[in-house]
């Protein structure tokens, strides 16, 4: 396993770091039944809807 034989500097660490902030929100998709944003893959929290199906009781 490689290990680093110089410390590295603060800057060079940050600049490394800053990548990490940049994670964009999940994108949002609208439901088919009720038209609300929710997550992909997700059932609807408005409706409680899933691949048409109802799955939680509303």
């Amino acid at each position: 396993m490689g290990v680093p034989k110089r410390r590295h500097s603060h800057s060079r660490t940050n600049k490394r770091r800053s990548e990490w902030r940049k994670i964009d929100a999940p994108g949002l998709v609208q439901c088919p039944q009720c038209h609300e944003l929710k997550m992909p893959h997700h059932a609807c929290l408005n409706c409680g809807y899933y691949k048409g199906k109802n799955v939680i009781a509303k």
